[in-house]
C-alpha cells in the first residue's frame, strides 16, 4: 500500500516563539506534515490557540509536550483541563504516581499519556548534577520506561538510542514509544547529546519521530520535511 506524504509518523516540533509564527510554517509545510508537537515555550505565545486551531480547523493532529510534574491532585486537574482541547498526545513525567493521575484526568478522552523517562539533551554528567542514583542511561531509561509503563501509560518519550530496549519489554506492547533527539544525516545536532536518524529509530520499534531545527530552520521547510517522510519511507 503507498503511503501517502503525510505520514504522521513525522512531528514537527514548532519551536517558534509564538502562535503567528506557528501558523505561518504550518502554511509553508502545508500537507507534508500532520502531526505537530508545541512545547511549553510557547505556552506563553499562544500555543493552547495554535494546538486548538490546528487541530479544529486544519484537521492536524496535536503533540502537547508540557511534561508535567507536581503532586497527583494537580497533575489531574490540569489534565482534565487540557483534555477538553479534544489533543491527540500529552507529556507527562514518568514517575509513577503522575502517570496514574495524569491517566485519571484523561478519563473518558482520546487523549494519549505519554510518560518522559530521561531528556534526550542530559549525558551521565548532567545526571551525577542532579542527584540521580548511578547506573548506565539506557539502564535507567528502560527501567523508568517499564515502570511508567505499568503505572498506565500508554506509551514513553525516549531518545532513540534506547527504543530497542523499551519496545523489548513486556510492559510495551501495543504501547508507543515517541522519540525526539531524531537528526536526517548530516544534521546539525543542537543541544541533543543522544541522536539517531529517522531510518535507524523505526528500525528500532520507535512509533513517531519528533524533528523540530532540521526542518523548520531549513531554507525550505516544506522539502526538508519530504526528505524525511522518504526515509521513513525507505528505513
Amino acid at each position: 500500500m503507498t503511503q501517502s506524504p503525510t505520514d504522521d509518523r513525522l512531528i514537527v516540533a514548532m519551536d517558534v516563539p509564538n502562535a503567528i509564527a506557528g501558523l505561518k510554517l504550518a502554511e509553508q509545510l502545508g500537507d507534508a506534515v500532520s502531526f505537530y508537537k508545541i512545547g511549553l515555550g510557547m505556552l506563553t505565545g499562544g500555543g493552547l490557540a495554535l494546538a486548538n486551531e490546528l487541530k479544529q480547523e486544519h484537521g492536524k493532529r496535536i503533540f502537547l509536550d508540557m511534561k508535567l510534574f507536581d503532586i497527583g491532585a494537580t497533575v489531574e486537574n490540569a489534565v482534565r483541563g487540557l483534555a477538553q482541547f479534544d489533543l491527540d498526545f500529552l507529556t507527562v513525567h514518568g514517575d509513577p504516581y503522575v502517570v496514574k493521575a495524569a491517566k485519571e484526568g484523561a478519563a473518558g478522552k482520546d487523549l494519549k499519556i505519554l510518560a518522559v523517562t530521561i531528556l534526550t539533551s542530559l549525558d551521565r554528567v548532567d545526571l551525577d548534577g542532579a542527584l540521580i542514583k548511578p547506573g548506565d542511561i539506557k539502564d535507567l531509561v528502560q527501567e523508568r520506561a517499564g515502570r511508567a509503563l505499568s503505572a498506565g501509560a500508554d506509551g514513553v518519550i525516549a531518545s532513540p538510542q534506547e527504543a530497542a530496549l523499551i519496545r523489548a519489554l513486556p510492559e510495551a506492547q501495543d504501547k508507543l514509544i515517541v522519540t525526539p533527539g531524531v537528526r536526517p544525516a548530516g544534521a546539525a545536532l543542537g543541544d541533543q547529546k543522544r541522536v539517531a536518524t529517522p531510518a535507524q529509530a523505526i528500525k528500532d520499534g520507535v512509533d513517531h519521530i519528533v524533528v523540530g531545527r532540521p526542518i523548520w530552520q531549513a531554507e525550505n521547510p516544506r522539502t526538508a520535511a519530504l526528505s524525511i517522510q522518504q526515509e521513513l519511507r525507505n528505513p
